[in-house]
């Protein structure tokens, strides 16, 4: 990226975006480089939020922003009524797919954002900026969001401190992940933690044996391309419900949450494994895993290393070390602000700038969306350089060449099916073959 002045910018990005703000020729509310906004999502965490608002305040002092933290089950639920109030956020997160924070969902409530990012990175905007985030946040010929960063899911995490203290190795096939699970259980130490009751995170566990028995096959069932009645999904199911009957899945999965009863069980050194995605990089760093330790209830505690691994060869393929993803989040500014231009700089900065997102990619919290803009690994304070730093590194290069997706093709009645079948069949209250042909009929109806 030719290194321009951002904040010279601010004023055509102001200007470019009052033109099509709301349908065309409507005038942004107020300043492009004073005023006080309020920005709301889900993530990041208040540490990185922070981190990201100093960075911008160094550029544009004048612009007061406040990150307003919201609980991700409830967020879709609190925004809805904001986003139609001149009270509500100046800027808000969304999301690709149907999960919390859908672009779908929100899209009437934001302006289009085309004529910003265009003034911001030229008309060639769009080779500048990952496609999986462009695509994910766009809705007819609408770029409701700015994607600040994309994450991609599909491996595991592992505390890496207590693989070294009970001398058990990283499992790679299913029946080396029982193995450890059953070696740390000997110990007094929990092997994998999944708070299964969070679907979206049973969505990425299934996802991840699909792509391990046959890579592509998840998403080409989403979008229609190959039935559910393929034997390879009966297979994949089967193996979801074996970790169960296998003891690799703790007991009382499905009445836990991801965030914050598995998070905090993990953060907390009860466990030694977890599904998570390249989002939980940030906690490599000192002070984001003290905070997150904090939160999971440790009194003064020491910072454990982590690591990435890949999700175990479940199906004996040879298929392993794929990833997916999405935009973690797209920041999108109110039709309702009455400070349209200050929040349209900042949501333009955080996400097209070369200082906004090297803000985000030093956080470690998502994969950068602009092109040539990569961690600047001598600056980050990782618990365990010598241990950490390679690992990262090559986990965050491989996951982010990855085009195959998470949720951006899951429709929300496919999510629903999804949440039904995978919990339901742990629950005992549906078989293999009504999960597929739930799915089926989902696709099948949006046809």
């Amino acid at each position: 990226m030719t290194r321009r002045s951002f904040g010279g910018l601010a004023a055509a990005i102001a200007i470019a975006a009052g033109i099509g703000a709301c349908g065309g020729g409507q005038e942004q509310q107020g300043s492009a480089t004073t005023g006080d906004i309020t920005w709301w999502g889900w993530t990041p965490d208040a540490a990185n939020a922070a981190k990201i608002i100093e960075a911008f305040n160094q550029e544009f002092p004048d612009i007061h922003v406040e990150f307003v933290s919201k609980p991700i089950d409830s967020y879709d639920s609190v925004l809805s009524p904001a986003i139609t109030s001149k009270d509500g956020p100046d800027v808000f997160n969304v999301a690709p797919g149907s999960a919390n924070g859908g672009v779908q969902t929100f899209e009437a409530g934001a302006i289009d954002l085309t004529e910003a990012v265009t003034a911001a990175l030229g008309d060639d905007w769009r080779s500048r900026l990952a496609s999986i985030g462009v695509d994910g946040l766009t809705v007819g010929d609408k770029l409701v969001g700015l994607s600040a960063g994309a994450v991609y899911s599909g491996g595991l995490w592992v505390n890496q401190d207590l693989f070294d203290e009970h001398g058990v190795k990283h499992p790679t096939t299913l029946a080396e992940w029982k193995s450890a699970c059953e070696a740390f259980r000997a110990a007094g130490v929990g092997g994998f933690v999944q708070g299964a009751g969070q679907h979206a995170f049973d969505m990425d566990t299934f996802e991840a044996i699909m792509e391990n028995i046959r890579p592509g096959s998840y998403v080409a069932a989403a979008k229609g391309e190959i039935p559910f009645s393929d034997p390879v999904f009966t297979q994949g199911l089967e193996i979801w419900q074996s970790l169960f009957d296998e003891g690799i899945m703790q007991e009382g999965a499905i009445g836990l949450q991801q965030y914050p009863d598995a998070n905090n069980m993990f953060m907390s050194g009860k466990y030694a494994m977890i599904m998570m995605g390249s989002w939980y990089t940030q906690y490599a760093v000192k002070d984001a895993m003290v905070a997150a330790m904090e939160a999971a209830g440790v009194s003064n505690p020491e910072p454990f290393t982590i690591l990435p691994i890949d999700f175990p060869d479940v199906a004996g393929t040879g298929n392993i070390g794929g990833y997916f993803g999405d935009a973690d989040y797209g920041v999108a500014v109110s039709g309702m602000s009455q400070q349209q231009a200050a929040a349209t700089t900042f949501a333009t900065w955080l996400a097209a700038s070369s200082a906004g997102q090297q803000a985000i990619a030093d956080t470690l919290n998502d994969i950068p969306a602009l092109e040539g803009v990569t961690p600047d690994w001598d600056a980050i304070d990782l618990v365990d350089p010598e241990v950490q730093r390679e690992p990262l590194q090559t986990y965050t290069e491989q996951a982010g060449g990855s085009s195959v997706t998470r949720f951006a093709d899951v429709s929300a009645d496919l999510n629903s099916a999804y949440r039904d079948g995978l919990i339901g069949l742990i629950a005992g209250t549906v078989t293999i073959e009504e999960v597929l042909s739930a799915l089926q009929a989902v696709v099948d109806s949006e046809r």
